[in-house]
């Protein structure tokens, strides 16, 4: 099958990933974004994201040859759609938007030939899998003999491409036959599991993995919430519950952040709003979280603040999970921006992005002129300063568990 040309539609953080682990196991592969920038920054042998062993990935596949990218699709044999799918605000609830996937699945149907595999990776409502093939039809391609699946990524930022290959996959086609050449298809380059099923069982399976997350994380974050009140700390009561064999409690933080776990349950709740009422309960319950933050922070700084100013607060982390760089539904990166609204003296400390458009500062600088430091995302630049004792300070709250647990520089302690 390495004699088959790769068409990955959208390079960003699955797409380039994707197209760079094609390209290492033997692929010719031809990358598409309509960033002008990334397609250059790409053909350069460079990555415009940060995540880790990516660059080796990119700079090994373009210098071989095996990895080009522009910025229309061009001819392949199995094209590969991985573009976002956000959500529409403005109603009671949010909508899922996949304009990008329909756009994206438009371009290529003058391309498609009989035998081509078309997948869609992106994460999508129930019934996107038809829309392409809808779209792909309406665009001139017999859909009839094209093997149209969806096979959404299963992988955590940070471990991308550890997890590209080692995790189990789902693979759903329209088709029985679908499901097994798309399935073949990926069994030549992930060692993990490929498990067969059909194309709505397989989006839904991702919603599901998401939002049991999302759900997850509601419970920790609804406990930190009733354990600051109570004068407990939620990182010693969640590691002791956890000692439980049947209990597995995740962390909480400032709210949920991501493209997945901040946006998927929202697909199912609007899909079917009156009885997803448990996964649209803890979408509101992360949100409230990140509102809960934003007034503990206010609180504290309006405490230290003088009469002719707002008190300078040093929002510590900007992305949304810990040593990365995407700031896509970040938690962390609204509180620093509510803050800044609110006429409050903002200074961010983001190690992973090299410019924003909240000025940033370094850790040292950021602490030596705060009144009032915001520990928001657990980076490890973050963690590894705890030692040096640099927190040792009045005015610290941490609310992703970076400074130890059982430190009286925790939200419980009001310091």
């Amino acid at each position: 099958m390495q004699d088959k040309k790769i068409c990955v539609i959208g390079l960003g953080y699955i797409g380039l990933p994707t197209a760079a682990l094609l390209a290492s196991h033997g692929y010719d592969v031809v990358g598409v974004d309509l960033n002008a920038h990334a397609v250059e920054t790409i053909n350069a042998g460079r990555i415009h994201i940060v995540e880790p062993d990516l660059d080796a990935f990119v700079r090994s596949a373009v210098s071989a040859g095996r990895l080009k990218a522009y910025t229309t699709p061009q001819a392949g044999d199995v094209y590969i759609i991985c573009v976002p799918t956000p959500f529409t605000e403005g109603g009671a609830v949010p909508k899922p938007n996949i304009d990008y996937v329909l756009a994206a699945t438009r371009s290529i149907a003058g391309l498609v030939k009989a035998g081509d595999l078309v997948i869609l990776e992106s994460t999508s409502p129930v019934g996107t899998t038809e829309e392409v093939a809808r779209a792909l039809a309406d665009g001139g391609a017999d859909v009839s003999r094209v093997h149209v699946a969806y096979c959404p990524e299963r992988v955590l930022p940070g471990k991308i491409m550890t997890e590209l290959l080692d995790n189990d996959r789902v693979v759903g086609g329209l088709t029985p036959a679908a499901t097994e050449v798309v399935g073949n298809f990926y069994r030549t380059f992930v060692r993990g599991n490929v498990l067969q099923t059909e194309a709505r069982t397989a989006e839904m399976c991702k919603l599901t993995e998401n939002s049991f997350r999302d759900v997850n994380i509601a419970f920790a974050n609804e406990l930190s919430v009733i354990c600051e009140k109570e004068g407990i700390d939620v990182w010693e009561l969640i590691r002791l519950a956890n000692r439980h064999p049947r209990v597995n409690i995740l962390q909480p933080g400032a709210g949920v952040g991501g493209h997945c776990i901040a946006v998927d349950p929202w697909f199912i709740v609007a899909r079917d709003p009156e009885n997803a009422r448990l996964i649209r309960t803890a979408r509101e319950v992360n949100n409230d979280k990140t509102a809960w933050v934003v007034e503990r922070i206010k609180a504290a700084a309006d405490a230290r603040g003088g009469p002719r100013r707002k008190a300078r607060v040093a929002c510590l982390g900007l992305a949304f999970k810990p040593d990365i760089d995407d700031l896509r539904e970040s938690p962390a990166l609204s509180v620093a921006q509510q803050l800044h609204a609110g006429g409050y003296d903002v200074l961010a400390v983001e190690p992973n992005v090299e410019a924003h458009e909240l000025p940033l500062y370094k850790l040292e600088e950021a602490l030596a002129m705060a009144d009032v430091v915001a520990v928001l995302v657990k980076h490890r630049q973050f963690v590894d300063a705890r030692a040096t004792g640099v927190f040792q300070r009045s005015g610290v709250l941490d609310f992703c568990g970076a400074l130890g647990s059982g430190s009286s520089t925790n939200p419980r302690s009001g310091t």
